[in-house]
């Protein structure tokens, strides 16, 4: 389970996992298939009605991926504890090992790589605003005490 702000390296993390054999769950990567574009793009209660659908679809992918026994990196924010423990039971109940990658960086090191990353234009470069990262920055739950492990980025 990846865990971090946009910009922290989760999706750089979690596809070398995946070229050694994980398979990787992203809500971005879906939502850029089906849309054909940055997610900014759109309105955001329309972006959050997508995302509310392929997070339930990922969820589903996930089960059968637990119960086929297969290795699963979810490249998802989990901001929030509640989801990340929702999360670590339903993969407990599954009989499988959950890791919590918690992916930290300062605002100013997010501010710099998003700086680069919004120029991109592909399925793991969403456009984050300076105004919307420190919503994110201000709002995110501090992985603390969850089994979590702390890779500081620079």
């Amino acid at each position: 389970m990846m865990c971090g702000l946009p910009g922290s390296g989760k999706s750089t993390y979690a596809r070398a996992l995946e070229r050694r054999g994980y398979r990787r769950l992203s809500i971005d990567e879906v939502v850029w298939a089906r849309i054909g574009r940055d997610a900014a793009d759109l309105d955001p209660a329309e972006y959050e009605q997508l995302k509310s659908a392929i997070e339930q679809e990922l969820w589903e992918e996930l089960i059968r991926l637990m119960e086929a026994k297969l290795p699963v990196v979810i490249d998802y924010s989990f901001w929030s504890r509640a989801t990340r423990d929702r999360y670590k039971a339903a993969i407990e109940s599954h009989g499988c090992r959950w890791e919590l990658i918690r992916l930290k960086a300062g605002l100013e090191t997010l501010r710099r790589r998003l700086a680069g990353r919004n120029q991109r234009s592909d399925a793991n470069s969403v456009t984050v605003s300076d105004e919307l990262l420190e919503r994110y920055f201000a709002n995110f739950e501090e992985a603390t005490g969850e089994g979590e492990r702390v890779i500081v980025q620079e």
